[in-house]
């Protein structure tokens, strides 16, 4: 029989917390319900989930804190359910390098699905490292690489660098880069990029992919020859001049 995959549910709120842990039960999931961010981090290394949702709101740190600290030494999936809907809020979460961002209230299915769509991207992503390592030991050169004047997106093991600068991004803005810059000038809408980098169908929320887009273009100006571009009333690209 085939482990359950884990996941760690951080919330005070015992309600929410049960909720979900019902849900995700119903599933086949294995869950833990921690109460603290302190407690969370201990169990982290522990429990050793496959995926964590993450409340904002906690008796003795944020959740800010929480996944900062676990970011700093895992790629671990991160969802933050939150009752805080302030674009503020949700830029924050996702620069810290959470995967998702949910406001509560929620539908438990939703979160479901999304939980499952982002593991399986997750388990995709880990096969597909496996075989990137394994040609590239037997060729000799490295691949997932996409490079324009001034700008390297390593993929296989996720930097990036624009102007000789190293630059500091959680994964999902990476992903996000490379997917963009390896179609140059193919525009995307928000639904596609949804699709292909969170691995769900659009729900409603495209602010997620504006989000990251934004933080993007902070950090990487545009290039010498490249640009990422709005296209209105469509999505985006990597324009390629």
């Amino acid at each position: 029989m085939a482990m359950r995959q884990r996941i760690m549910i951080v919330d005070s709120d015992e309600r929410v917390a049960r909720m979900i842990s019902r849900c995700l039960e119903k599933e086949r999931f294995e869950t833990l319900i921690v109460e603290d961010g302190e407690k969370a981090i201990r169990e982290f290394q522990s429990f050793a989930p496959d995926l964590i949702t993450l409340a904002l709101v906690l008796p003795d740190m944020d959740g800010y804190q929480v996944c900062k600290e676990i970011r700093a030494v895992s790629h671990v999936p991160i969802i933050i359910l939150s009752d805080k809907k302030e674009i503020f809020d949700k830029v924050l979460g996702l620069e810290l390098g959470a995967d998702d961002y949910m406001t509560k209230p929620f539908d438990e299915r939703e979160l479901a699905a999304r939980i499952k769509a982002i593991l399986r991207r997750s388990e995709s992503a880990v096969s597909q490292q496996s075989e990137d390592d394994a040609r590239m030991r037997g060729r000799g050169q490295a691949l997932k690489i996409v490079q324009y004047d001034g700008l390297s997106i390593n993929l296989s093991n996720y930097s990036v660098t624009c102007g000789g600068v190293v630059m500091e991004m959680p994964p999902k803005e990476i992903e996000l880069l490379y997917f963009l810059a390896s179609s140059p000038n193919q525009v995307f809408t928000r639904e596609q990029l949804l699709s292909n980098i969170w691995g769900y169908d659009y729900a409603g929320d495209t602010r997620t992919v504006d989000v990251h887009i934004k933080r993007l273009r902070e950090k990487l100006k545009d290039g010498p020859n490249w640009s990422i571009s709005t296209v209105w009333g469509v999505g985006y690209k990597f324009d390629l001049k």
